[in-house]
């Protein structure tokens, strides 16, 4: 047993050894170069102007690969379609078409409600939009078409610029439906046509990065917020009340206190059908989730329960209770959007425009990842703007994608938006041939689609929970966005979410960290000396750091910061060498001018010889006080009686430093002349290339800040400050050291 063991031991013992070995070898790993400035790095990497590439240019060079690359870039559907793998694909598209149509079709109903439009029209917005998605959409899995939040948005703009009161009959003070839906129809149609128009337009000119603003939290504590305004809105259909229209500020707390108080005229009949379909769509939700993997395509609550809700409600009739209504048969015409309305629609066709857009990228970035494809935020747009602007045309209501259809979509098998294209056929069946057979739907029902489906939105409270634990600067930004949402409705609320949320960015960029480095024991890594208890500071260099980019918001901050942390009151020094070597100059001045009395008496009179030798001794002494007079712009310190700092030299690591704008390159300038007044020689480290090409563009170098004041690394100046330093020599063995 003892003989099997000795070579496993040996070899485990050869095994240590070597490890050792090599970790010896990493401990002794050194690495010797000179020490580089900037004037030394560009000779030694050869450096040159970067040149510039003029895309412009290439926008108006016109040929025929030109125009096919343009074509090909904005109608992404002939560069897969062409090579649409069909054996493969098609069936798991057909699938997922007839999935997403299922779920569209109820969901169109219910949204056009939300709006404040007859249902039919979310049939209309479940068509052409998706189609025209099809062609000029990049992502291959989302589901666009009508979505919660873009609905009770638009629903905001319809009902505060065509309230019931506008419609009432004089006869009867009753509300002229026909003509209300009309005028809601016309507000909605147009403003589509103009969210498609600022979507176009900022697609084409390549602002796509414009969601890039909208944080998660901003996202997610909105969206959150409208779902609740989705659902107190949806209040009225499940109790069968009749509420007054009302927009605004604070329109959502007085809606909720007005269902408070018409809660005893609820119909019970009502209230008993939203319960029950309510019941069924979660019980079937909660059955797809347990047969997730053993069915192939998830059952169809929301289809099952509309026409069996329909069925009982037309079988039997439903008392009291409001029905959906007719529901024509056929497309409608195209109509021209009325251009008066757009000054009244601009700002909320913005805001919808940039949250759709954000919904929608958001979703189609997170496929994109997942199956491994990329996806143009700038076409994305371009598609969106125009199934909007199209759309708008056929009196469609702005839409955006739901992520509760594009889940089911990707689950089904779906590969392109081939799925998206077949889901609005089967819709334009419906709507040819079968839509007048929801006509008897109690509108109740499609309340209880629309809350159920909230249930994701509403899931998004226990962000607050994660958040705590992780970001407390985004929990605030989430909790800012929602209660403002809330209490201002949703286009105010969105604006100043944004505002809110540039306003801690330039907080932030205000108030960076700033820090002192030392070096960390027998290395050439510099760290905060408050942070670490082994960083120790160099002998007379003080390294100082900013954590974020100087510029004109924070530039004074940054001077200010240097001139705290370094432990000298600069300011007060300087003022105080300014003083004494103002009074030196009083005192010579005064001194010349009795010189020059004395000049004047003695060419006036006959001078005896004890007063030609006072006069000889008076100009000596002015001679004397002339060579002083040269002593001022030379005099130390310490010749004038002043402290002297501790420190000999300055570097101030701007690795952080990303731009440089005018007041940043004064701010470096006043703080070389003011460091240099109090005998403390500044140097730079660690620019990136593009920063000095911006120092050399705004002339910072001259003849006293020089190049050779700029080093590679922190390391490099280190070792320079030490090597040449103003105060005399430093001990060698100190630079060996380092």
């Amino acid at each position: 047993m003892g003989l099997s063991e000795a070579p496993g031991q040996r070899d485990t013992q050869a095994l240590l050894s070597t490890t050792q070995t090599m970790e010896l070898r990493r401990r002794d790993y050194h690495v010797e170069r000179p020490l580089l400035n900037q004037e030394q790095l560009e000779e030694l990497g050869n450096r040159g102007s970067a040149t510039g590439t003029w895309q412009w240019r290439n926008w108006f060079r016109c040929s025929r690969a030109r125009a096919y690359a343009l074509l090909l870039q904005y109608l992404p559907v002939l560069t897969w379609l062409p090579q649409y793998p069909v054996r493969e694909w098609l069936l798991g598209d057909l699938l997922s078409g007839l999935s997403v149509a299922i779920m569209q079709l109820p969901q169109g109903l219910a949204y056009a409600l939300l709006a404040g439009l007859p249902p039919v029209f979310g049939l209309y917005s479940s068509f052409y939009p998706v189609f025209i998605y099809f062609l000029f959409g990049t992502s291959r899995h989302i589901s666009v078409g009508t979505f919660a939040v873009m609905s009770v948005m638009v629903g905001s703009v319809t009902e505060s610029l065509a309230p019931d009161e506008d419609f009432l009959q004089a006869s009867n003070s009753t509300v002229d439906v026909a003509a209300r839906d009309a005028r809601r129809v016309q507000l909605a149609s147009a403003l589509s046509v103009l969210v498609g128009l600022f979507q176009v337009g900022l697609g084409l000119v390549h602002f796509g990065f414009v969601v890039t603003y909208l944080s998660e939290p901003l996202v997610r504590g909105y969206t959150t917020a409208a779902s609740v305004q989705v659902f107190i809105s949806q209040l009225k259909y499940v109790f069968g009340l009749h509420l007054s229209s009302r927009s605004g500020p604070l329109s959502l707390i007085y809606t909720a206190l007005e269902v408070c108080w018409n809660l005893p005229k609820t119909v019970v009949n009502t209230l008993v059908t939203a319960v029950v379909a309510g019941l069924v769509l979660v019980l079937v939700k909660l059955l797809n989730n347990k047969l997730q993997k053993h069915l192939p395509v998830p059952l169809p609550g929301e289809l099952l329960t509309l026409i069996g809700a329909t069925g009982i409600s037309y079988g039997i009739g439903l008392n009291e209770v409001d029905v959906v209504g007719r529901i024509p048969a056929g497309l409608v015409p195209p109509v021209a959007p009325s251009p008066q309305l757009f000054a009244r629609l601009v700002g909320n066709a913005f805001a919808i425009a940039v949250v759709g857009f954000a919904i929608a990228i958001s979703l189609g970035k997170i496929f994109a990842l997942r199956h491994g494809y990329r996806v143009d935020s700038n076409q994305e747009l371009v598609a969106l703007g125009l199934s909007n602007f199209i759309g708008g045309i056929f009196q469609c209501f702005p839409v955006s994608c739901s992520m509760s259809r594009s889940l089911v979509q990707e689950s089904t098998g779906g590969n392109t938006q081939v799925a998206g294209a077949i889901s609005s056929l089967f819709i334009l069946i419906i709507i040819l041939k079968l839509g007048e057979l929801f006509q008897d739907l109690p509108k109740a029902v499609l309340a209880a689609v629309i809350i159920v489906n909230l249930k994701g939105m509403l899931m998004q409270f226990t962000d607050l929970c994660s958040l705590w634990k992780t970001n407390r600067v985004d929990l605030l930004i989430w909790l800012v966005t929602f209660v403002a949402t809330i209490l201002l409705n949703l286009d105010l609320g969105l604006a100043v979410a944004i505002a809110f949320s540039m306003l801690l960015v330039v907080v932030r960029i205000q108030l960076p960290h700033y820090s002192v480095l030392g070096q960390m024991p027998d290395t050439d890594v510099y760290r905060d000396v408050a942070e670490y208890s082994e960083a120790r500071e160099v002998p007379g260099v003080k390294i100082f750091r900013s954590s974020t980019t100087m510029f004109f918001a924070n530039a004074e901050l940054y001077g200010d910061a240097l001139k705290q942390r370094c432990g000298v009151d600069v300011d007060r020094l300087i003022s105080q060498k300014k003083k004494l070597l103002r009074r030196q100059e009083l005192k010579l001045k005064r001194l010349q001018k009795g010189n020059k009395l004395v000049k004047k008496a003695g060419a006036a009179l006959y001078l005896v010889p004890w007063q030609v030798s006072a006069e000889n001794e008076l100009e000596d002494i002015a001679a004397g006080d002339q060579e002083d007079a040269k002593a001022p712009a030379m005099s130390s310190l310490k010749a004038l009686g002043l402290p002297q700092p501790d420190f000999h030299s300055l570097i101030l690591d701007l690795g952080t430093l990303s731009f440089v704008d005018t007041v940043c390159l004064k701010s470096l300038k006043n703080i070389f002349r003011d460091f240099r007044e109090i005998e403390v020689e500044v140097y730079m480290a660690a620019c990136h290339s593009p920063v000095v090409s911006q120092l050399e563009a705004g002339h910072f170098f001259d003849a006293s800040i020089t190049k050779q004041h700029l080093f590679a690394s922190v390391h490099d100046a280190v070792i320079f400050a030490l090597q040449h330093p103003r105060s005399g020599p430093v001990s060698p063995a100190l630079v060996t050291k380092l």
